[in-house]
């Protein structure tokens, strides 16, 4: 799933960091994003809450899904972006 992804951030022109465990070293990994999105079904209260407090020190946006399909993606950034992606 983690290369589908990246493909369908790629499509909608949008630079892509997947992570599917915690690390210990994600809160240094995560960066100063401006979209972050938990699929809550798929990761660990631990990781949520580090992904959020990150999310919230450089005023990034945070969009919780429960779903983690391909399509569920592609309609949030959809909606992120202003636009729809004609495919």
């Amino acid at each position: 799933m983690v290369c589908q992804y990246k493909k369908i951030c790629k499509e909608y022109h949008c630079k892509a960091k997947v992570f599917t465990q915690m690390s210990a070293k994600l809160k240094d990994q995560i960066g100063s994003p401006d979209l972050v999105i938990l699929f809550t079904n798929t990761v660990s209260h631990k990781m949520a809450r580090c992904a959020v407090s990150e999310a919230e020190r450089c005023h990034a946006d945070v969009v919780r899904c429960h779903t983690s399909s391909q399509s569920a993606l592609s309609e949030i950034l959809g909606k992120a972006c202003g636009m729809a992606l004609a495919r």
